[in-house]
Parts: structure tokens; C-alpha cells; sequence
């Protein structure tokens, strides 16, 4: 089982760069980097708010949850 981050996804459906992303919400862009490729073991509501807001997304729309085949 995991949590698969599709924040890449959102993102290029809002046509927004890393960088300029990661200075809205209020993060390092090495931070922000770290979400979007799935390597983050957490992340917190505060940062996880600030995307939906910036994003116009739900939390749904950024995390998506993946049980292992049997």
C-alpha cells in the first residue's frame, strides 16, 4: 500500500513551474521537488492547504491512495 503524490499532474494541468509554485505556497522549491516525486515520508495540512489554494484543487486531487495487488 502507498500514497502516490500526483502533484506533477496538477501542475501541468495548471500550467505552473516548480520554481514559481514553490514561492506561492511558501516552500523550497527542493521541498516542493521532494512532494512531487513521491520521496516525502509526510507532509503537513499547512502545505498541503496552500497547494489545493494555489492550485484550485482538492486533496484529492493531489493524493491518491494505492493498495498492493494480491
Amino acid at each position: 500500500m502507498e500514497i502516490i503524490v500526483n502533484l506533477d499532474v496538477m501542475m501541468a494541468k495548471r500550467k505552473i513551474g516548480l520554481n514559481e509554485l514553490a514561492e506561492r505556497v511558501g516552500i523550497t522549491p527542493v521541498n516542493l521537488s521532494i512532494l512531487k516525486n513521491n520521496k516525502a515520508k509526510a507532509v503537513r495540512f499547512s502545505t498541503l492547504m496552500a497547494l489545493c489554494r494555489e492550485l484550485s484543487c482538492q486533496p484529492g486531487d493531489l493524493l491518491e491512495f494505492r493498495d498492493d495487488p494480491e
